[in-house]
């Protein structure tokens, strides 16, 4: 692979977790820099492992991945998404304290979910030539980088959402979800 096709697969693989990384940031009350990076750190270490993963199965999971990868992060997404609007409307009825930080597991589920697809490129990747390590450190940097980004984005989407900002955040998590079981399906022929 050549540098300038492994930064574009870098940044495709950082999409998802792009606008997943929006909705966490919407979902806090004035969310730090330094809970970004936190949150980036999550998502791109998750984000770096998971091609290294799918390129270490290689062959062996290749169908089961590609076949399921879809209707798992459809699944993690809906869940996550789904407890997001329930607390968002939970917490309009109540005056519950601000949400300042995510938890580590709720911010690594979803890094999960958004980095399915990254597991599987990790398999087509053990059938090309290709030096997977530098290839999934593109992918965690370039991962890193754009949630860091996303986080402080939903922080200004925040603001403007007000007390709908968490249920905004999990409509949003559906609709990645959505997005990746549409393409998958509408790819089916």
């Amino acid at each position: 692979m050549t540098f300038l096709s492994t930064l574009i697969l870098a940044l495709a693989m950082s999409t998802d977790a792009f606008a997943a990384a929006v909705s966490k940031g919407v979902a806090l009350r004035k969310p730090r820099f330094s809970e970004a990076v936190r949150t980036g750190l999550i998502f791109g270490v998750i984000e770096a492992l998971t091609p290294l993963i799918g390129w270490a199965l290689g062959s062996i999971a290749a169908e089961f991945v590609s076949e399921w990868d879809h209707w798992i992060a459809f699944c993690m997404l809906l869940v996550l998404g789904c407890m997001m609007i329930r607390n968002g409307l939970n917490n309009e009825s109540e005056e519950a304290p601000p949400v300042t930080r995510h938890s580590f597991w709720l911010l690594a589920a979803t890094g999960f979910a958004t980095s399915i697809d990254a597991m599987a490129v990790g398999v087509s990747l053990a059938f090309i030539d290709n030096n997977i390590l530098i290839t999934a450190a593109a992918i965690g940097l370039a991962t890193l980088v754009m949630v860091t980004l996303g986080v402080m984005v939903g922080r200004i989407v925040g603001i403007i959402a007000g007390k709908w900002a968490e249920v905004l955040g999990g409509l949003a998590l559906i609709g990645i979800g959505s997005a990746i079981l549409y393409e998958h399906l509408s790819a089916v022929p």
